[in-house]
């Protein structure tokens, strides 16, 4: 069952993202619904973490699993097709989320009771309603023109 429409985020925002998850080499991010791979993709190549994205949509995750291939990034990047609420989390050090404020009130349970303390998440336009951000960042994807405008919320565990 889809939760959330995919959109992809932009590259200059899934770095934003990224950054603002503090994330550093060996660590692991979940990148939940995770479509066509970029932030799994990206925190192996630029930030030498390992990575696990899930996504439900079968077309997006051969596409994900085509690109982590042509990168040579097999052994960093695991996509998997599963549905979200199905994934253990508990090895997380980072989730990435860009679903829906409705779809993170769904999640919101399970992030409660598998992170780790200290697992840092950061969503992508859409707050998780019951928690209170540690930082909130309007991310300007093309300052010179003044948008498009995003909005990151970082939570800790």
């Amino acid at each position: 069952m889809y939760i959330a429409p995919y959109v992809a985020s932009p590259l200059p925002v899934v770095h934003q993202m990224l950054i603002l998850a503090e994330l550093s080499k060996n660590e692991t991010v979940y990148d939940l619904g995770c479509g066509d791979g970029r932030v799994a993709i990206m925190a192996a190549e630029e930030f030498g973490a390992t990575a696990v994205g899930v996504e439900l949509r079968d077309d997006l995750v051969k596409k994900a699993l085509n690109r982590v291939s042509e990168l040579g990034l097999d052994s960093m990047v695991k996509i998997v097709q599963q549905d979200l609420f199905d994934v253990d989390l508990g090895q997380a050090d980072v989730v990435t989320l860009y679903l829906t404020t409705s779809a993170n009130e769904r999640i919101r349970p399970k992030l409660e009771s598998e992170l780790k303390p200290g697992t840092r998440v950061v969503s992508h336009d859409y707050e998780i309603l019951g928690w209170k951000p540690t930082k909130i960042d309007s991310f300007c994807e093309n300052p010179r023109l003044g948008y498009p405008s995003h909005t990151l919320y970082v939570y800790h565990r």
